[in-house]
C-alpha cells in the first residue's frame, strides 16, 4: 500500500462534458485505475482532481483514461 505522503495531487480541466453523468463517467474511469487513490470531477467547474501514486501512474495514462471516456484533458498551470 502506498503511503499517503507519497501521493501527488493533480488538478486538470476536462473539456466536452455536458452533464453530471459525463462527470461521473470520467470520475469512475479515473478511480478504477491502479495507482489512483482518489478521483473527483466537477461538472460546474469542468475540473478533475486526482490523488495518485507517481510510481504507478503518470499524466499520459490519466490523459488516456479521460480520452477513453470521450473527453479531453488539459493540465492546469502549476
Amino acid at each position: 500500500m502506498t503511503n499517503e505522503n507519497e501521493l501527488k495531487k493533480l488538478t486538470f480541466s476536462v473539456e466536452g462534458m455536458t452533464c453530471a453523468s459525463c462527470a461521473q463517467q470520467v470520475e469512475k474511469s479515473l478511480a478504477s485505475a491502479e495507482g489512483i487513490a482518489e478521483a473527483s470531477v466537477n461538472i460546474n467547474t469542468e475540473k478533475g482532481t486526482v490523488k495518485y501514486d507517481p510510481a504507478k501512474i503518470d499524466y499520459e495514462i490519466l490523459e488516456e483514461l479521460v480520452e477513453q471516456s470521450g473527453y479531453s484533458i488539459k493540465k492546469e498551470k502549476e
